[in-house]
C-alpha cells in the first residue's frame, strides 16, 4: 500500500469516527409541555389561553419558541429541521397549547434544544 492510499484510508477512518461522535451527541426525544413564545414568557411571564394570539404572532415573526416541559418547568428551545427555515406551521398554530414534540435533542452550554420532527 503506497503512502497516498494509507493517507486516504486514515482520512476516511477519521471522518467516520467524527461522524459517529457527532451522532452520539444527539438523541431522539419526546417531550410533553406548553408552547410559549420566548419573549413574552421570558420578559413578562405572559402565558395561557389569553395570550395565544400574541404568541402566534410572535412565533410567526421569528421569536424563538420554547417548550416548557409539563411537571418540571424545564425548557427546550425548538428548532426547525432545516437551517434558515421557519418552524413548522403545526408548532406556530398550537402556541400556548399542551403538545408532545418529538425530535433530536441537543444540549450546548446548558441550553436544551429540540429539532422538531413531529408535534401531537
Amino acid at each position: 500500500m503506497n503512502r497516498l492510499s494509507k493517507f486516504a484510508l486514515g482520512l476516511l477512518i477519521t471522518i467516520g469516527l467524527a461522524g459517529t461522535a457527532m451522532a452520539a451527541d444527539t438523541t431522539e426525544k419526546s417531550v410533553t409541555g406548553n408552547l410559549e413564545d420566548a419573549y413574552c414568557y421570558g420578559t413578562m411571564g405572559a402565558k395561557g389561553a389569553g395570550h395565544k394570539q400574541c404568541a402566534i404572532k410572535c412565533a410567526s415573526a421569528g421569536i424563538p419558541v420554547t417548550l416548557i416541559e409539563k411537571g418540571t418547568e424545564k425548557s427546550y428551545i425548538l428548532l426547525p429541521n432545516k437551517d434558515a427555515s421557519a418552524l413548522p406551521q403545526d408548532v406556530i398554530s398550537r402556541m400556548e397549547d399542551e403538545v408532545t414534540v418529538t425530535g433530536k435533542e441537543y444540549n450546548k452550554n446548558g441550553t436544551e434544544y429540540i429539532v422538531v420532527e413531529s408535534v401531537k
